[in-house]
């Protein structure tokens, strides 16, 4: 399993987005980025993330900070997603758990008794060189947008 820290080097990659197109780190050259990773669009907890976030674009904006939302559905399903919530940034899907497992959150879960492979809720914040700044690992959603905002503006 891979174990990313501050300063590390964001993993580079490519994954396909709604609409046909692909997304890639290259893509956020010279901008701090924020990509918080979630288990499922649609489900109740990633979808109070993703309106946390929007609710907030605007001013991660103005902190130079582009977001980008990753997750293993598939780009069709974050299409629908993206329109029914009126999502105003975009989002990747990794199906092949490319970046999931880069950054080492692709995990064993468990629910009711049952074990499973799923991806463990976490953000990173990447700086304008393309470096790690900060990575918070099991995200509990409630605030959490806000407070990856005041790190993004500090940085």
């Amino acid at each position: 399993m891979t174990t990313l820290t501050a300063g590390d080097p964001a993993p580079d990659f490519t994954l396909p987005a709604p609409g046909g197109d692909t997304l890639s780190l290259a893509d956020f050259a010279g901008r701090k980025l924020v990509i918080y990773f979630y288990p499922k669009a649609g489900t109740e907890a990633c979808t109070r993330e993703a309106h946390d976030f929007n609710k907030l674009r605007g001013d991660f904006d103005a902190a130079g900070t582009a977001l980008l939302g990753v997750s293993p559905d598939p780009a069709k399903a974050l299409g629908r997603f993206t329109a029914k919530h009126e999502i105003g940034f975009p989002l990747a899907a990794d199906e092949a758990h490319q970046l999931i497992e880069a950054h080492g959150i692709w995990v064993e879960k468990s629910m009711y008794g049952h074990r499973f492979m799923g991806v463990e809720r976490t953000t990173v914040l990447i700086d304008a060189t393309g470096h790690i700044a900060r990575i918070w690992p099991k995200v509990k959603v409630t605030g959490h947008a806000e407070e990856v905002l005041a790190a993004a503006r500090a940085l």
